[in-house]
């Protein structure tokens, strides 16, 4: 049996809905202290003083640290930089008396219990100097102090793309021009699982630290390097994470908190962040996008001029690149790209899903559909005329691109052929019905990553590697692929993750750990296999024994000829004839760059809305996303990554916006219940297809990854559809009944 490709569940399952699975603030540790972090409540300035005496007067209080006396921390930059870090100059928690934003961590009161804690932490008084401060994205555009994303364009990879053609002189000769304005409020990421660590005090003074992350081996070197440790005496795990969506590549600042108190006080510690603290930790920045589309009479693009401004902190410069998704998907020989930041009091904005595409392709959409109306040409057939074969902005052809059959597919599937393209033209008794369709783009990438695999003569083999599985399905497709290499049952594979002892690996992101631990795995495989050919050939009138090592396989829990398959001998055999009852083998996967093709995967999204015409209340009643994503490891999982990135694409185009108090510079709605999400009853019909898309050049296996395209495209599609329902045109998300009402 083969595993790869098929509906496998999750081998975590049980583990996950009986409790036994246990995550960064349920790690069992005895002697426990427990941390409530403190925040600030300006948005700029100084601490003048930090009064500590009320809370430490409460029974059961242990300690309470600030910047006065916790203990010693790195004095330059290079400590606070992580693997994924921006430039600037990373925040510094609990290091000085300077206040960067509002709800930046200013003490933490360590107590016995956790309400004690944080009881004692709402008497802890402070007074600040405060200093004028700026939150609104649209005072500092109109004020001309954005900065450039970067000095030279294509001198980074998340720059804006080199220029193509006279953008400038294409436009002004076109036949039909779009120009729009599209933006993008903050958003947060919002994981189910709050954000904690629990900090282990050892005997001997090292530290064990149970972390909520997509990367442990980046939070352990962010760790030595802040506290000045030796890398042997930090150890960091991160077996379950209950969701983080970009919020968990970079070390958050509880975790140096419960260190510094565990040092502090040689005792174990944890510190659990409530839900309004982790609105400081980052989030998707804010953008405001421009573009302008020109075409002839027959629909052709011949000029794109997309130019995007975007939120970061005043310290670091994050930003991705925004405004050349065009360049992958349609055919324009003239284009201009341009990004400015606008840096304001706030923490630093972070990666959350599909960083740029979900954003800049939600623009370059509706624009796309704009101009079809303009044309009076059916959406589809705009964008089918546009297609281009070749990555316009690297100027060279595709591994694999079926975006063709994405289309063809998912309007079969929509019954788009049906669709009245006048807007306001369809209906279902009171509810203006909607359809409206959008492209998704996203890279394939893949990391250098290392793998150990272990196999013992009783047909039993643990894989392992320091990955993280944030809930995509890692630990299951590591074992679909383990078992497929070395040719064992699923239930023989157990999968060892999530711990920065264990062999390299990146931080989990970008949709890049499938493809890079599939691809680690069969080349650690390849090492094990070539050793049981040798034990094989020991074996008295071994069938193998003149085999080369490329010309063996494993299934069946035996060596096999692929020249003969009668011409096997057991895995079990091979180990007791040579005496041996352990294999293990450890090795490093690296990719080649590939400079004569791009990776890219792509989707073709089509969605239902139905309004209420006197209450302008907006259902998306079905949406069907089609895939081209190279080879699916497990369908199962595969397609509950889309669904999830559907459901989150309707949450952007519909409920969610994170609000700023600019008075105050704080984040107003920092919970659950005033940050909307869509719940249960908001998700109606999704259907999910996979094309079938083989890619022999980018890598072994044919893997690109699938944690990011699901949501590109969804917000677009809705909005689109939204216009086609109602007649207006909304530009901003969410979409909300207030904007479509008259």
């Amino acid at each position: 049996m083969t595993y790869i490709g098929t509906a496998t569940s999750r081998v975590d399952g049980h583990a996950k809905v009986t409790g036994a699975a246990l995550y960064a603030a349920e790690a069992k540790a005895s002697d426990l202290a427990h941390g409530s972090v403190v925040v600030s409540t300006i948005a700029k300035g100084r601490i003048a003083r930090i009064d500590v005496s009320d809370a430490l007067r409460v029974d059961g209080v242990i300690d309470v640290l600030t910047h006065t006396n916790r203990p010693r921390m790195a004095d330059a930059d290079s400590g606070y930089k992580d693997d994924v870090a921006p430039d600037g100059s990373p925040f510094r928690p609990l290091y000085d008396d300077r206040i960067l934003f509002d709800g930046q961590p200013v003490a933490l009161v360590v107590a016995d219990d956790p309400e004690t804690a944080q009881f004692a932490a709402s008497l802890v008084r402070v007074d600040y100097d405060k200093e004028p401060h700026v939150t609104d994205m649209q005072r500092r555009r109109d004020a001309a102090s954005a900065l450039k994303a970067t000095a030279e364009p294509g001198a980074n990879p998340f720059a804006p793309p080199k220029p193509r053609g006279n953008a400038e002189t294409a436009l002004a000769a076109a036949a039909v021009r779009h120009q729009g304005e599209y933006s993008v409020p903050i958003e947060h990421h919002n994981p189910i699982e709050l954000y904690a660590s629990t900090v282990m005090y050892e005997p001997d003074g090292h530290l064990t630290v149970y972390d909520k992350t997509q990367g442990v081996q980046n939070v352990q070197r962010y760790l030595c390097g802040v506290l000045e440790l030796a890398p042997d005496r930090v150890r960091v795990l991160s077996p379950y994470t209950g969701g983080a969506f970009g919020s968990g590549l970079r070390p958050q600042y509880q975790a140096v908190l419960a260190a510094l108190a565990a040092l502090a006080l040689r005792r174990s510690v944890r510190v659990v962040l409530t839900r309004q603290q982790m609105y400081g930790l980052g989030y998707r920045p804010a953008m405001i996008q421009r573009i302008e589309l020109g075409a002839g009479a027959d629909g052709t693009l011949g000029a794109i001029a997309h130019d995007a401004v975007t939120v970061t902190s005043r310290y670091e410069r994050f930003y991705r690149q925004e405004t050349g998704w065009s360049g992958l998907l349609y055919q324009c020989p003239n284009a201009t790209y341009a990004h400015e930041l606008a840096p304001l009091d706030l923490p630093t904005s972070c990666d959350m899903r599909a960083p740029s595409a979900a954003t800049g392709v939600y623009a370059l959409e509706c624009a796309m559909d704009e101009l079809a109306v303009a044309l009076s040409l059916d959406p589809l057939d705009l964008r089918l005329r546009c297609y281009s074969d070749r990555d316009q902005i690297a100027d060279r052809p595709y591994s694999s691109k079926n975006l063709r059959e994405c289309y063809r597919r998912g309007a079969e599937a929509f019954g788009w052929d049906k669709r009245n393209p006048k807007p306001r033209s369809m209906r279902d008794g009171s509810e203006l019905v909607g359809w409206g369709m959008a492209t998704g783009v996203w890279e394939a990438m893949q990391a250098p990553i290392a793998v150990r695999i272990a196999l013992t003569a009783n047909g039993h083999a643990e894989v392992s590697c320091a990955t993280s599985d944030i809930g995509t399905g890692t630990y299951t497709i590591m074992a679909q692929v383990t078992a497929d290499m070395l040719g064992l049952p699923l239930d023989n594979i157990t999968v060892k993750l999530g711990d920065s002892t264990l062999p390299q690996s990146p931080v989990e992101g970008g949709s890049w750990i499938a493809a890079s631990v599939a691809n680690g795995i069969a080349t650690t495989s390849d090492s094990i296999r070539r050793e049981l050919l040798d034990l094989a050939k020991q074996v008295p009138n071994s069938p193998l024994a003149d085999l080369a090592p490329d010309d063996a396989g494993l299934a069946d829990g035996k060596i096999v000829s692929h020249k003969n398959p009668a011409h096997a001998v057991s895995i079990a055999d091979a180990m007791r004839y040579g005496g041996v009852g352990r294999i293990e083998h450890e090795q490093a996967t690296h990719f080649s760059k590939d400079e004569s093709h791009s990776h890219n995967t792509h989707s073709a999204v089509f969605a239902e809305v139905k309004v209420d015409e006197e209450l302008g209340i907006i259902r998306v009643t079905r949406v069907v996303n089609a895939v081209a994503a190279g080879r699916i490891l497990n369908t199962k999982t595969a397609s509950s990554q889309i669904l999830g990135g559907v459901v989150w694409g309707i949450g952007m185009a519909l409920h969610e916006e994170t609000l700023l108090d600019h008075t105050f510079g704080r984040f107003m709605n920092s919970n659950i219940a005033e940050y909307h999400v869509p719940v249960n009853a908001d998700i109606h019909d999704v259907e999910v297809i996979f094309v079938e898309e083989p890619d022999d050049h980018l890598n072994r296996l044919g893997i690109k990854g699938l944690g990011e395209i699901g949501i590109v495209g969804v917000a677009a599609a809705i909005a689109n559809a939204v216009y086609h329902a109602t007649g207006r045109r909304v530009r901003d998300l969410p979409i909300t009944l207030d904007k479509v009402l008259p």
